[in-house]
């Protein structure tokens, strides 16, 4: 069990709950302002949502030991 697996997970879920419940502190960030920018509010939301579920299935194959996350 990879402890880089299991922060790849709290990451994704972070970014996932941040953009399904539109959390004002999440999507004001300054990083998150450019996205809001270029894709709408909603595009952004649905952008986070994505590369939160990415990261997350990333996080669940790095724990698993599907995937090899350190040398």
């Amino acid at each position: 069990m990879s402890p880089f697996g299991l922060l790849f997970v709290a990451i994704g879920a972070f970014s996932m709950l941040g953009a399904i419940f539109d959390w004002d502190f999440f999507m004001n960030a300054r990083k998150a302002r450019l996205m809001v920018a270029i894709l709408t509010r909603n595009g952004a939301r649905i952008f986070y949502a994505l590369l939160g579920l990415a990261l997350l299935v990333f996080g669940v194959m790095g724990t698993l030991g599907i995937i090899e996350l350190s040398d």
